[in-house]
């Protein structure tokens, strides 16, 4: 752990960098693969709609509160899965509160009903035509939601924009913003779809949840850029330099924030998926564990090589660069300023070496040679000194005694 500091240390105060603008179509290239990917299962695979979306059949399961227990669920979404109807294949088993277990399937034909009944009987024992009751389940809340969710994030997408460039006045920066939120969506969305896990209304609260955290960690590295590119032309840096210095210093930060993220949301998706089984639950946890993740990547990644690459085009950062090439050329040949030799040059001779003619005539410099230095004139106070207007003579108070200082707490006593 002192090792993950000192390097946090080192990150922040620039003694060690990790080029995340200079390698940024390394970045692009990774994101675009994973991103075909993800539109690749949408379009090849698709999504698998829950009840709420497609419509379907519940049965209310009404049964003593002893039976109503996560272990009767599992028994009897096993049962029902093993009738052999594709519409029950993969049902919904919950229960509602502490007098019923509630068991959805997809549209059943009156047949397929009666079986996924007479299983549920066989496995619960109870009375069918008093403990049992059927519903179907219409697409239109589901539809619903899923209108009601779009014009969310459309309003959502509306307000980012408009605070990031009233709270950073670059425009620039809410794009940046934008293409990352849109690559957090489509990577998690993709994974919905190659991963086969069911939507539900859970999953779209999800989606809406990871963009308010994929956004909170965007505007906080683009906090730093802006801190660290303050005065950019007073500087003698570049804005993709600066820019790539501020991600370095939340970088640790990025890290730990999302690992402390992950690591419940984890604990959810493992227990709502592999000890629970189907549920709102695991919709919920998928949906915020690769939000959470695709965000973190995103702010580092993507959010911040693309500002860098959008600002190049302005006249002062290209100046900037301009300013920083000319320094690295100096220092690179600091000898390349040097003028060359050419046949007109003044001769002259080694330094220290004696003069053949005229040995006793004042050595006159060579043209283009500093003249000698004369001796700096006395000064105080930044004032030259006046001349003296006469010989310096004893004074009369030379004989005397001269007072010496003394304490203020002694001053005037004898």
């Amino acid at each position: 752990m002192g090792k993950f500091s000192r390097l946090g240390n080192d990150l922040y105060s620039g003694r060690k960098s990790i080029d995340f603008v200079g390698r940024k179509w390394l970045w692009y290239a990774m994101s675009g693969v994973i991103v075909v990917l993800a539109v690749g299962g949408l379009y090849f695979k698709g999504l698998n709609m829950g009840i709420e979306f497609t419509g379907g059949a519940q049965y209310t399961v009404s049964l003593p509160s002893s039976q109503v227990t996560q272990t009767e669920a599992d028994n009897l979404r096993n049962a029902v899965a093993g009738t052999g109807i594709s519409g029950a294949a993969a049902p919904v088993v919950t229960t509602s509160g502490s007098n019923a277990i509630l068991v959805q399937t997809e549209p059943l034909s009156s047949a397929e009903s009666n079986k996924v009944v007479d299983t549920i009987v066989q496995e619960t024992g109870v009375d069918p035509n008093k403990a049992i009751s059927q519903d179907t389940i219409g697409a239109s809340w589901g539809q619903e939601v899923a209108k009601r969710s779009a014009t969310g994030l459309v309003v959502f997408l509306v307000l980012v924009v408009l605070f990031i460039w009233a709270y950073f006045r670059q425009w620039k920066m809410s794009v940046a913003a934008i293409v990352a939120l849109a690559h957090d969506v489509v990577i998690t969305v993709g994974v919905y779809a190659l991963s086969g896990f069911e939507v539900t209304p859970a999953t779209v609260t999800g989606i809406l949840t990871i963009l308010g955290f994929s956004l909170y960690d965007t505007v906080v590295v683009f906090d730093k850029v802006r801190e660290n590119t303050k005065r950019l032309s007073e500087r003698r840096t570049t804005y993709a330099a600066q820019a790539n210095l501020a991600v370095n210093q939340t970088l640790v930060r990025s890290i730990n924030t999302s690992i402390v993220a992950l690591i419940p949301v984890g604990a959810i998706l493992y227990v709502g998926a592999v000890q629970l089984g189907s549920g709102s639950l695991k919709d919920l946890a998928l949906a915020l564990f690769v939000g959470m993740a695709a965000g973190a990547y995103s702010s580092i990644f993507i959010a911040t090589p693309l500002l860098a690459q959008l600002k190049s085009s302005e006249s002062e950062v290209q100046l900037a660069e301009k300013r920083a090439k000319a320094r690295e050329r100096h220092q690179a040949d600091r000898y390349a300023a040097v003028p060359a030799f050419t046949e007109d040059m003044p001769i002259q001779g080694e330094p220290g070496a004696a003069r053949e003619e005229h040995p006793d005539e004042p050595e006159s410099p060579a043209a283009g040679a500093p003249a000698a230095r004369r001796p700096p004139e006395a000064a105080g106070r930044g004032r030259v000194a006046p001349p003296a207007r006469g010989p310096v003579r004893p004074s009369g108070a030379s004989g005397r005694q001269q007072p010496s200082r003394q304490t203020r707490s002694k001053r005037g006593k004898k």
